[in-house]
């Protein structure tokens, strides 16, 4: 009979909420952790102040339980730590002692609750148990995101080629670790977009998001940006100031662009990933700091490295996970949804009346190289709602830099030449073929890109055998 009400009792628990227990005494800490065992708790034991702080050091808890007398190292200095490294930890504190000082000092240094020996293990039980309802329901706010981002893309990055389809399986495998992230692409092609999303959508996301461009400043401000100074550490060093590692503790550090980082800052930051710590510019003193590092570059960082002008440690440090962002030429079939998003987004902005755009415009973007990328677009966008007065983009509403590139038709057969004598019908069936190549079947984005209807298109599928 108890062990299916223990059964039972595991099953009601919602979330497998992961317990930090702390007591110098042994048995004591075995039976509480025994008792949240029962109902599916994960629970890890520590005997000493000192053994809990080293473990909160390396490990994340959902709940922190902690005794407050222990010797050198207190529950309150464990309590201080908890809240430094997990400032979203559940702290319960357990006393024998259960004065109102002891309780309002737990309380002052950061305690959620204070439970005083002999506790109930019940009302410990129900305390855990509203932590993990909250887990689940922050774990099912996540699901909820991650479907919209099936369907609409995550935040602000729009896709639905192959290609963006991949980025976007990918992100959902790694946003919830620490795993540092490489992201590879051409200027404009959204890759701060990326690292973005990794953030928002990890459990970081309370935490600062930083970004730093490495290829914008020179090496002695880039070190200082990075690790921070200390007052007098240089000419004009007026005030310590704390750098963007030390800013970002708890967070991401976006580093744009790494491969333009000079040799010298390449070291110190293994130095980070490696030991975790950094020492402010005229300073001995270490600094422990946690933070997850998404690094982006256009560069060939492979090249880099047998040229000696980025370490190889370094690069394979980064790069344990890579992220590749293809440029707009290689999706064109998003380049639909990212016109209308842009006309949206610009119209509000800017607060003009404009509600859509030409085919005859939207072609010439649509058959556009973009060399900017996402970016360019975008900017193209702005720039056409700005200076539009219709309520309609036209293709004189073009910046003329792009409306001037003259197109040639699509290579189908090897050139103009290839085309004679064969019959339109042909020739018509194979362009509307690789037209849906191009878009990765998508109709709507096709029949925008040929500028015809899409009954028109489904009829003209429907006879040549394309459905």
């Amino acid at each position: 009979m108890s062990n299916q009400k223990n059964k039972k009792t595991e099953e009601r628990l919602p979330y497998p909420v992961s317990v930090l227990v702390v007591d110098d005494e042994e048995a004591h800490a075995e039976g509480v952790a025994e008792s949240l065992e029962r109902i599916g708790c994960r629970c890890t034991l520590a005997n000493s102040g000192e053994e809990a702080i080293e473990k909160l050091e390396t490990n994340r808890f959902d709940v922190v339980i902690t005794d407050v007398r222990m010797g050198e190292v207190s529950g309150l200095d464990v309590v201080d730590r908890a809240r430094d490294r997990l400032p979203e930890a559940e702290v319960i504190v357990l006393t024998a002692y259960g004065t109102f000082e002891m309780a309002f000092e737990a309380f002052q240094r950061g305690a959620n609750q204070c439970l005083s020996k002999p506790f109930s293990v019940g009302d410990l039980r129900a305390r855990v148990e509203r932590v993990a309802r909250h887990r689940a329901l922050e774990s099912e706010n996540i699901e909820l995101r991650r479907q919209l981002d099936d369907h609409y893309g995550f935040e602000e990055i729009l896709g639905r080629c192959k290609a963006m389809q991949r980025i976007f399986d990918a992100l959902r495998q790694i946003s919830a670790t620490d795993a540092t992230v490489l992201i590879h692409g051409e200027s404009g092609t959204g890759k701060e977009l990326v690292a973005r999303a990794l953030h928002k959508n990890s459990p970081r996301r309370r935490k600062h998001f930083v970004a730093l461009n490495c290829a914008a400043l020179s090496e002695g401000i880039l070190e200082s940006e990075l690790f921070g100074h200390e007052k007098g550490a240089f000419t004009g060093a007026e005030t310590p100031r704390q750098g963007r590692l030390e800013y970002a503790d708890g967070g991401t550090l976006f580093l744009d662009e790494v491969g333009d980082m000079p040799m010298s800052t390449q070291i110190k930051l293994l130095r980070v990933i490696e030991q975790r710590e950094i020492t402010r510019v005229g300073s001995n003193r270490p600094i422990r700091v946690d933070v997850r590092l998404i690094a982006a570059t256009n560069q060939n960082l492979e090249e880099l490295v047998e040229h000696k002008t980025f370490r190889e440690d370094l690069y394979y440090r980064l790069n344990v996970v890579r992220i590749d962002v293809p440029p707009l030429r290689e999706r064109r079939g998003d380049i639909p949804l990212l016109i209308d998003a842009f006309i949206k987004e610009f119209a509000g902005a800017h607060d003009k009346p404009v509600e859509g755009i030409t085919p005859e415009a939207r072609r010439v973007l649509e058959r556009f190289d973009w060399p900017g990328n996402v970016r360019e677009l975008k900017n193209a966008i702005e720039s056409m709602v700005v200076i539009n007065r219709t309520g309609t983009l036209d293709i004189h509403d073009i910046p003329t830099t792009i409306r001037s590139v003259e197109y040639e038709s699509p290579d189908l057969t090897g050139g103009w030449d290839g085309l004679l004598g064969r019959s339109l019908e042909e020739v018509e069936r194979e362009l509307i073929m690789r037209t849906l190549e191009s878009t990765n079947g998508n109709r709507e984005a096709t029949a925008r890109m040929l500028g015809i209807g899409e009954r028109t298109l489904y009829r003209k599928l429907d006879k040549y055998g394309l459905r």
